[in-house]
């Protein structure tokens, strides 16, 4: 009996170390990616001089809030512009991704052609290449498209004499596709009954009535949680944004913050205003993300469920 309860107060001791070891983890690696979070807060609510004070003031928070640094971030810089265009470019590539990802799975899922699965495992395998690789390639394709007679008269390309429309054309084609997301949605829709399918077709439904009537409905948590993290990848894009937007009333919101304009006379960066500008940048996503979170753990659930 000894042995017993001794064997059991030994489990159970083992079963509280390895309960602690994973909270310590849990809050170790909480706090390392909080932290960076706090100091840009914490930086962007400090003066010039407590940010170069030697040796550093590392307040847990500041003594007196310099807001006036969040004014001086907006008007620097065209920012209502900025959001105006960042507004349009995720509406705008956001439709065009439902568009292309909704039609695209819907043929990997359901459809039957030669070369199916071989096309699919090919684009999976894009996945594996950064997309900083497909940069060079975008601005290659982009540049060559001519636009005579669409927006001006001549031969221009969406990167010569750019205008607005033009500017809002080369920012979102890139992204209104992703081979992420057809994978995404293609799993949710594998996971709908063939029965159903067949069934439609013998009542003379038509593959794009059936997908419209029938997948896209069952499909809506996905396509919803698709919606919610194209909207947000949109929204974060920089190095795109800065490459082809080449004058600074046509950029987004994350890489016109970040322009030249928070620099002292000297070249010298303006450390608070910097810090308050991608604090300006974060909090839209970071409530859009706690407002939906539901949603786009839900989508996730779904597509999970079958491979």
């Amino acid at each position: 009996m000894e042995n017993v309860n001794s064997n059991n107060k030994s489990y159970r001791n083992k079963e509280l170390m390895a309960k602690i070891l994973v909270y310590a983890f849990l809050i170790g690696f909480g706090l390392f990616v909080i932290l960076p979070f706090y100091w840009m807060v914490l930086t962007s609510l400090k003066s010039a001089e407590a940010i170069i004070a030697k040796p550093p003031i590392l307040w847990l928070w500041p003594n007196e809030w310099e807001l006036s640094n969040f004014k001086d971030a907006i008007t620097a810089v065209p920012y209502f512009r900025f959001m105006l265009n960042t507004v349009v470019v995720a509406i705008f590539a956001t439709i065009g991704t439902i568009i292309t990802t909704v039609l695209a799975a819907f043929a990997f899922a359901r459809l039957e052609f030669k070369g199916r699965d071989t096309l699919f495992m090919f684009m999976l395998a894009t996945m594996m290449i950064p997309g900083e690789m497909y940069v060079i390639t975008n601005y290659m394709t982009i540049s060559r498209i001519p636009l005579s007679g669409l927006f001006v008269d001549g031969g221009y390309s969406l990167l010569a004499n750019q205008t607005w429309g033009m500017s809002i054309i080369a920012l979102t084609l890139p992204f209104m596709t992703s081979v992420f997301y057809m994978f995404f949605l293609r799993q949710s829709f594998k996971q709908i009954p063939n029965e159903l399918y067949y069934a439609a077709k013998v009542d003379g439904t038509t593959d794009f009535k059936y997908l419209l009537k029938i997948m896209v409905p069952i499909a809506k948590p996905t396509i919803i949680t698709i919606t919610i993290l194209n909207a947000m990848g949109t929204w974060n894009a920089y190095i795109w944004p800065r490459l082809v937007a080449n004058k600074e009333i046509f950029r987004l919101v994350t890489n016109g913050l970040r322009g030249a304009a928070h620099v002292d006379e000297l070249g010298r960066p303006i450390f608070e205003e910097q810090m308050a500008a991608t604090l300006i940048v974060t909090l839209p996503l970071l409530i859009v993300f706690l407002l939906l979170k539901k949603y786009i753990m839900r989508g996730v659930s779904r597509s999970g469920i079958k491979g």
